[in-house]
C-alpha cells in the first residue's frame, strides 16, 4: 500500500511530503525544553503548528537528547496523557506518541493518539511490537544504539549504511512477526542517534538507499547539532534555514515525513521542493 488512512487524513506517499510537528512536553529537550511543559502552553503550541500546516503532532514526555536521563513511567504518563486527551477533544489531527514504553503507547492510544513513534525501534521494551499489533496502529521504527544517555559512545561502525539498513530490516521483520502490518511500519534512520557528525552527513547523502526496505521514511533533522556544526551556530533556534536545506535534500531523496520544530518555514520548503522533485 502506498497510503495510510488516519482519522480524517489520507497519507499518500506518492503525492507529497508530510510534516510532523514536534511537541516536547519536557523540561530538558535540547532545543525547546521547558517551553511547552504546561498543558496550556502545549495546547497553544499544538494549535499554532496545526494552523501553520502540520499533518501530525508528535507528543513526547521523555527527552531523547544526548545524555538525557530516563524518567519514571508515572512521570512520562503524567506529562503526555492529559495533553493528548485535550488536544484530541479539540482537533482531529493525527497524533503521534513519542515513547519507548508499551504502557505509555497503549495509554496514549486509548485517549486519542494514532501513531507510536519509538526511537528505540522496539528494542527498549520487548512488549512494544505485540502491543502495537494489538492496537492496530502505525509505528515508526527508528535506528539507535544504546540509550540517549550512552548513544554517543556507540558510533563505531564497520559499514554505517549496511549496518543500519540490516538493523532496520531485522526490526521490521520482528514487527511483522508480532502481527504489525507492513503498511503500518514507517522507518527512521535516526539522525543524531549514535551517529557523529561525519556519519550524519553520510546518512543524509545516501537516504535513497533506505527505500530498499519498502517502508515510508521519516527523517528528523530539525535544529540538530550537525547543522550547528556546519553553520558554526550554538543556538538551536538559529538553525532554521540550515534545517530547511537539509529538509530540501531529504525531499529530493523522496523522504515521506519530516519531523520538525518550525512548521511555517518548512511548509514553504515542502511546497516548492515537492513541485521540483515529486
Amino acid at each position: 500500500m502506498n497510503y495510510l488512512n488516519i482519522r480524517d487524513s489520507i497519507f499518500d506517499w506518492e503525492k507529497r511530503t508530510y510534516l510532523m510537528g514536534i511537541l516536547n512536553v519536557t523540561p530538558d529537550s535540547f532545543s525547546d525544553g521547558g517551553e511547552f511543559n504546561s498543558i496550556e502552553s502545549a495546547l497553544e503550541q499544538a494549535k499554532n503548528m496545526i494552523d501553520c500546516g502540520a499533518d501530525i503532532i508528535d507528543i513526547g514526555g521523555q527527552s531523547t537528547r544526548p545524555g538525557a536521563e530516563e524518567i519514571s513511567l508515572e512521570e512520562e504518563l503524567k506529562r503526555v496523557i492529559t495533553v493528548i486527551k485535550k488536544l484530541r477533544q479539540n482537533s482531529s489531527i493525527p497524533i503521534s506518541i513519542d515513547t519507548t514504553s508499551s504502557k505509555v503507547a497503549a495509554a496514549a492510544i486509548e485517549v486519542g493518539a494514532d501513531i507510536v513513534n519509538d526511537i528505540s525501534g522496539g528494542t527498549f521494551d520487548k512488549k512494544m511490537f505485540c502491543t502495537v499489533a494489538t492496537l492496530q496502529v502505525p509505528i515508526i521504527i527508528m535506528h539507535i544504539r544504546g540509550t540517549p544517555k550512552t548513544m554517543q559512545q556507540k558510533t563505531d561502525y564497520n559499514n554505517l549504511l549496511n549496518e543500519i539498513i540490516d538493523w532496520l530490516k531485522v526490526q521490521i521483520n520482528l514487527a511483522i512477526k508480532a502481527g504489525i502490518y507492513k503498511h503500518n511500519i514507517i522507518i527512521d534512520p535516526g539522525i543524531g542517534f549514535a551517529k557523529n557528525y561525519e556519519q550524519n552527513i553520510e546518512l543524509l547523502k545516501n537516504l535513497s538507499r533506505f527505500h530498499s526496505l519498502g517502508c515510508p521514511i521519516l527523517l528528523g533533522v530539525s535544529r540538530k547539532s550537525f547543522i550547528g556544526h556546519i553553520l558554526e551556530e550554538k543556538d538551536p533556534k538559529k538553525r532554521v534555514w540550515g534545517t530547511a536545506a537539509a529538509c530540501c535534500h531529504a525531499i529530493a531523496s523522496k523522504t515521506n515525513i519530516l519531523r520538525v520544530h518550525d512548521i511555517s518555514e518548512m511548509k514553504d520548503i515542502i511546497k516548492v521542493a515537492d513541485v521540483l522533485w515529486r
